[in-house]
């Protein structure tokens, strides 16, 4: 064979090679773009069987008007009275009887049930709120949590989504405007809605933060709080003169950082009201 007829078959070879290639590629986006379509379908359709109301008409009752990173007046007893709960437990639970609470953020997607594995920590990283394995995985908490948020500080997690859902929209929070603009979490669990105040939002690394703290340690968690209202950073909003103390709960909102494997963006709120429901 001359070397002109080789030239040919290896550039013949090197172009079925792209075409493969190409074709796996698009295969593969067809597919993770239909996969992202029917979990956004099957959200939207959990959410709707499960809400009794919109949340929006029992969050407008909360604190409004808090703006220029003011955080509000806080009262000496947090709990209070009954009111009607908007989620339906039952019927979530019908769906997965480890969906044991609702988080959601006004102005993002953030609009989910939470879930807890018993035993495989990472499990719902994997896995929808269905239980069925899934790469967007579930908004979940590690079994090292109570699933009362009774804890000092409460890691909830979820998949930074290309299509901006999940917990993809806590990015939203970089844009100081939008931090100032946008400053509760509201968590609803059978028994209880609670509101949280954001207080913080940055990079942080990949520490497992359950396992590298022990916040049971008054002095440890008094620490680690100071460590937060220190952080500088160019991408670090913080509410530098909200008191939050060792007294206080707090959860953590965390997510992976696009193009970092070593990094993690955080959201940080106190809780700041608990409201029975009923």
């Amino acid at each position: 064979m001359s070397k002109e007829n080789k030239s040919k078959k290896g550039l013949q070879i090197v172009i079925w090679l792209i075409l493969v290639v190409g074709i796996g590629c698009a295969g593969y986006g067809c597919w993770y773009f239909y996969e992202e379509l029917q979990q956004e379908k099957a959200q939207a359709d959990v959410s709707t069987a499960v809400k009794k109301t919109t949340l929006e008409e029992i969050e407008s009752a909360e604190f409004t008007g808090i703006t220029d990173g003011d955080a509000p007046e806080l009262p000496g007893d947090i709990t209070t009275g009954e009111t009607e709960n908007p989620i339906d437990f039952d019927k979530l639970t019908s769906y997965n009887d480890e969906l044991y609470a609702w988080i959601h953020i006004p102005n993002t997607e953030i609009d989910y049930p939470v879930a807890q594995h018993d035993g495989e920590q990472d499990y719902y990283l994997k896995h929808d709120m269905y239980g069925e394995a899934a790469f967007a995985g579930c908004i979940y908490t590690e079994d090292c949590n109570s699933k009362e948020f009774t804890d000092p500080n409460t890691l909830i997690y979820g998949h930074n989504m290309r299509n901006g859902s999940m917990f993809q929209n806590l990015h939203l929070f970089e844009d100081a405007e939008f931090f100032e603009d946008n400053q509760y979490v509201y968590i609803y669990t059978p028994r209880h809605m609670l509101t949280y105040h954001i207080f913080a939002a940055y990079e942080y690394d990949d520490r497992h933060i359950m396992n590298s703290f022990d916040f049971t340690d008054e002095k440890v968690y008094a620490d680690y709080l100071d460590s937060i209202f220190s952080t500088r950073s160019m991408n670090a909003n913080i509410r530098e003169d909200e008191e939050v103390t060792a007294d206080d709960k707090i959860i953590t909102l965390s997510t992976c950082v696009g193009g970092n494997t070593e990094a993690r963006y955080l959201v940080q709120a106190v809780l700041v009201k608990d409201e029975k429901t009923k």
